[in-house]
């Protein structure tokens, strides 16, 4: 499971680098499919994280600020970076004990849902995924190379 995460959080890493490279009124241009922009997406996946792990599965009070509160690259990155500083030792610290241990979650219908912590830890996991294949398409669309999504040869598995 960590290894998982640390993939996305290197990946995650090479899209904020990339972003670097690319004219600002890009990373805001309205696209097809997901949320439709660049920079809102990857605000998205850090949001998504660490709403579900700090607030959801550690059941912290957090503090998510409004895409419009850290609406330029370096203030998500200092967001993302904030995050994953109240995240990591959950992460590194996921044992098989809590694979079935149980959140309510409140739906967007005000309805009350129990996840089991490991569904809810490979959600955050696939949800990134996802959303990367979407800032993939788009950067071929503005005639850019993605950043490589590839696991393999990332350094995180050791023989």
């Amino acid at each position: 499971m960590q290894k998982l995460f640390e993939y996305n959080w290197q990946v995650r890493k090479d899209w904020f680098d990339w972003c670097e490279t690319v004219d600002p009124e890009e990373l805001m241009k309205k696209r097809t499919g997901g949320l439709g922009y660049i920079l809102p997406t990857l605000y998205h996946i850090v949001a998504v994280e660490y709403g579900w792990i700090c607030g959801g599965l550690q059941g912290q009070e957090i503090n998510i600020p409004s895409f419009d509160q850290v609406a330029c690259l370096h203030d998500v990155k200092a967001f993302s970076e904030r995050c994953h500083e109240e995240i990591a030792q959950f992460v590194y610290d996921w044992n098989d004990a809590l694979e079935d241990k149980m959140m309510i979650d409140i739906t967007d219908d005000g309805e009350r849902a129990a996840h089991a912590y490991g569904e809810v830890m490979r959600h955050v996991i696939a949800h990134e995924i996802h959303h990367v294949g979407q800032l993939s398409i788009w950067s071929r669309e503005i005639g850019k190379k993605p950043v490589n999504a590839n696991l393999i040869g990332r350094g995180l598995f050791h023989i």
